[in-house]
């Protein structure tokens, strides 16, 4: 039985604009369509080899106060890249798109 630390499975949150923007749909009041998006949504670099399962109990294990509704996994293929002429490649990772109960958020935890 090989148990993982929940810091071990949650590298840490993965902030980009598109990040940024999935957090703030349950507070956009500019778009009709959006306004049905009522539960924030937070992206997270996890372990290559974690679950949804593990994701789940990991960041409820981290931030006991939140229920987590859903968790979709995203794992991104490693990919070529040159720098300075010389070729190599840019390492594989997994993000994991959570989503709370409407109410719960990340913030009030910290």
């Amino acid at each position: 039985m090989n148990r993982k630390s929940p810091y071990s499975i949650i590298k840490h949150r993965y902030v980009t604009e598109k990040a940024s923007l999935l957090e703030e749909l349950h507070t956009a009041d500019s778009n009709p369509s959006l306004k049905k998006c009522d539960a924030p949504k937070y992206v997270f670099k996890v372990d290559i080899t974690a679950n949804k399962q593990e994701v789940r109990k990991a960041l409820q294990t981290m931030y006991p106060d939140i229920a987590v509704t859903s968790v979709n996994t995203i794992t991104i293929p490693r990919k070529k890249r040159r720098v300075r002429g010389r070729s190599g490649m840019k390492s594989a990772y997994k993000k994991a798109i959570v989503t709370l109960s409407p109410g719960n958020t990340i913030e009030d935890q910290v």
